[in-house]
């Protein structure tokens, strides 16, 4: 609320002080620069919680990734609508036009994921990826669809596949009412903006829950080291799943007395993972790549249990692999790192798959929906004092 008020009158005082000059260009700039400041919670790091030993990129987002877009419509309507989408690109072009090589790996498949088997028999996706509710799967892949035959140069396609992923949100949300329309799709495909992603209780992750707190959407980058590339690889979850939280090596739940005694239905669940990187790889080393985002959840205590339907989707968006689909020539030209240097990678989607589901909770904010049901944001000052304890915060000189 403090904020809130902070930012209201700091943003009067711009207007009143821009308008003695008449520029009304610089107050909309400072207007953006201003809003965007204020509207980002804090993340782990933010808090000196520093997750693995390789630097973030600029954003420590996916969009550190040259050329990827996120971008989010969030349904927040009367007291049972809580739901969004999230939709994530590898570039401005026309993807169908212009596929990338992707993979995708089933960590636990209780799930309904659209597209898999088309991106495992080529290696390649051809759309934007969406993030949404579980029964929201079908109306977005629909407008996936939409969205593909209304691009230019594609009057002659009569085939698309959708790529779709989803958790379900009905603790907090009216999913049966299956409020996600075409629009909210279309929307979130064209505001998607690279720089600076929004986080916690947005797009696909408005209505999710994780590690029984409220979760949401979260992303982390990592840059490999020059000598080994000097590649960047970007995460994105939507985290909506149970288990025993640690945070950073540091057994949060035991400490609290907080995590499942029954394991089974409160550890139940879902993660979406979407990962890109720059990196020149084909689709069998980008599913060896998702393999190991697993390895992320894993770190934070997710155990991807019998009811959580956990997906990894990894894109390379390297432009030399590019495939044309008009291509007609016989032989396809590519350029692949050799496996012995893909480590480093593996490395890094490991460390920011586990980061970006921290943010995901850090980013969350308590909230109420259907029929009354809560989830409470994490409790991040006694968190902090618990890391603290155990010399888990690096504090800045």
């Amino acid at each position: 609320m403090g904020h809130s008020i902070f930012l209201m009158f700091f943003i009067i005082g711009i207007i009143k002080f821009m308008k003695m000059f008449r520029q009304q260009k610089l107050i909309l700039f400072f207007l953006l620069i201003s809003f965007n400041i204020f509207s980002q919670n804090k993340r782990a790091r933010d808090y000196g919680i520093q997750i693995g030993v390789l630097k973030t990129g600029k954003y420590n987002s996916i969009t550190d990734v040259e050329g990827v877009k996120v971008g989010h419509t969030t349904l927040i309507k009367g007291d049972h609508i809580r739901t969004g989408v999230t939709a994530i690109l590898p570039h401005s072009g026309n993807i169908f036009q212009l596929k990338v090589p992707a993979a995708i790996h089933i960590g636990n498949g209780f799930g309904k994921l659209a597209g898999y088997s088309q991106v495992k028999e080529l290696g390649n996706i051809e759309t934007p990826i969406i993030l949404t509710n579980t029964l929201s799967v079908p109306i977005a892949s629909d407008a996936l669809i939409s969205y593909t035959l209304q691009q230019e140069q594609n009057q002659d396609v009569y085939s698309v596949n959708s790529i779709v992923g989803e958790t379900n949100d009905g603790w907090l949300n009216d999913i049966k009412g299956r409020h996600i329309k075409e629009q909210d799709i279309l929307e979130a495909i064209k505001t998607a903006k690279s720089g600076f992603v929004k986080e916690g209780n947005v797009g696909a992750g408005t209505g999710t829950s994780c590690f029984n707190y409220k979760g949401g959407i979260g992303t982390s980058s990592r840059i490999i080291p020059e000598n080994y590339g000097g590649y960047t690889v970007g995460v994105l979850v939507q985290s909506n799943f149970g288990g025993v939280l640690q945070i950073n090596g540091v057994p949060i739940a035991k400490i609290m007395d907080n995590y499942p005694k029954n394991y089974k239905y409160d550890v139940d669940g879902s993660c979406m993972i979407v990962i890109m990187t720059d990196a020149p790889l084909g689709s069998r080393n980008l599913e060896r790549l998702a393999k190991r985002a697993m390895m992320g959840l894993a770190k934070t205590g997710g155990i991807a249990s019998n009811g959580s339907g956990d997906y990894v989707i990894a894109v390379s968006t390297a432009k030399n692999n590019f495939i044309h689909h008009k291509n007609f020539e016989l032989i396809q030209k590519t350029l692949e790192l050799k496996n012995e240097a893909i480590t480093p990678l593996f490395l890094g989607v490991i460390e920011a798959t586990e980061e970006a589901i921290i943010n995901s909770l850090f980013a969350a904010e308590t909230m109420i929906g259907r029929e009354n049901n809560k989830r409470e944001s994490i409790p991040k000052h006694e968190i902090i004092e618990i890391m603290k304890n155990h010399n888990a915060i690096i504090t800045k000189n």
